[in-house]
């Protein structure tokens, strides 16, 4: 995500199936170029039977950008709106509930107005006109937590207090839940899982389930555990060591009743990841052998949208504004 990372050189992914066994699924690039700005670190959801992408990162030294992006096709983009009311959109936290979308927490970096991590959270009926739910949520300011939606509330689970300055008791394990957005109750101060950002949760199985994820600065870290529970208090450890590698600023979703994992960063040395995987139980994964994919990158953007994933923007050095998609036949598995 940010403008220190050395340039790498992009790899295709070489599948060898056995006989008789359909071919792997391929990416298919939708757009090169879509209509906003490249970026990375965006919110996004889907809604209204529409992508959207919500603010992100240009740069360093740069206020993150406060617009608004939606697209039916994923192809051409409109508009929504080119200035938001909230300012925090640099790995804010993102989700749909109750017929709105939701912007929470997120960073601000502005050469002449400071920086900082929110704990503001908005919501909105249409991307155009958003709501202040409220100026302080029950957590404390922090950016690249965990968001989903389960049982009827919205969860908040660790991230980061401070992105650049921080040290590591700005990591947090906390988990908290509301079920309107104002008022939080905390589940746990620290659930067994170690505190992290840049992380992934998704809900799968009945249950939350936290991956991977860790720390930037000052001190990097980076994890390939998985985690599950069924009511965000008490957790079990799925594995300790996915055959992924260790990562942050990655992206998971749920499709095909499958837990993915695409992309993401690792340190020591610098490495973008353009790799795919999934797994049905968390412990279990399997490297997705695409022919064309699309170039490694971290912070991108990635839904489930008229069956199919969709990857879109990152930084692919350089940021990208690239938008592609999958879908994966749903017979075509052979996990063992």
């Amino acid at each position: 995500m940010r403008w220190s990372l050395v340039v790498l050189s992009g790899f295709l992914l070489s599948p060898v199936s056995a006989a008789g066994e359909p071919p792997p699924p391929d990416w298919v690039k939708v757009t090169g170029k879509a209509g906003w700005q490249p970026r990375d670190s965006s919110g996004e959801v889907v809604f209204k039977d529409q992508l959207w992408i919500l603010g992100g990162w240009f740069d360093s030294f740069t206020a993150p950008p406060r617009d608004v992006w939606s697209s039916s096709d994923g192809k051409t983009w409109k508009l929504v709106t080119k200035t938001a009311p909230w300012k925090h959109s640099d790995l804010p936290m993102t989700l749909v509930f109750k017929d709105r979308m939701w912007l929470m927490g997120g960073w601000f970096n502005g050469r002449l107005a400071g920086h900082g991590a929110s704990s503001e959270v908005w919501s909105s009926t249409d991307g155009a006109q958003w709501e202040q739910v409220t100026k302080e949520a029950g957590w404390s300011p922090r950016i690249a937590a965990g968001a989903v939606v389960f049982k009827g509330r919205v969860w908040i689970l660790g991230g980061t207090e401070n992105y650049y300055f921080g040290n590591e008791k700005s990591l947090k394990s906390d988990v908290w839940s509301s079920a309107d957005g104002k008022t939080w109750k905390q589940e746990t101060a620290s659930a067994p899982w170690s505190p992290r950002a840049y992380h992934a949760a998704v809900v799968h199985d009945g249950k939350i389930w936290v991956l991977g994820g860790g720390n930037y600065v000052p001190k990097y870290h980076a994890l390939n555990d998985v985690w599950c529970s069924a009511d965000g208090v008490n957790w079990e450890q799925v594995t300790r060591k996915a055959p992924w590698q260790p990562r942050i600023w990655f992206s998971s979703v749920v499709y095909r009743d499958r837990l993915w994992v695409l992309g993401g960063w690792s340190n020591n040395p610098s490495k973008n990841w353009g790799d795919v995987w999934y797994s049905r139980d968390g412990k279990g994964w399997t490297r997705l052998p695409s022919k064309v994919t699309w170039k490694e990158r971290h912070e991108h953007s990635t839904f489930v949208f008229k069956d199919k994933i969709w990857v879109a923007g990152g930084h692919a050095q350089p940021l990208s504004s690239e938008v592609w998609s999958l879908a994966v036949p749903k017979d075509w598995f052979n996990e063992k």
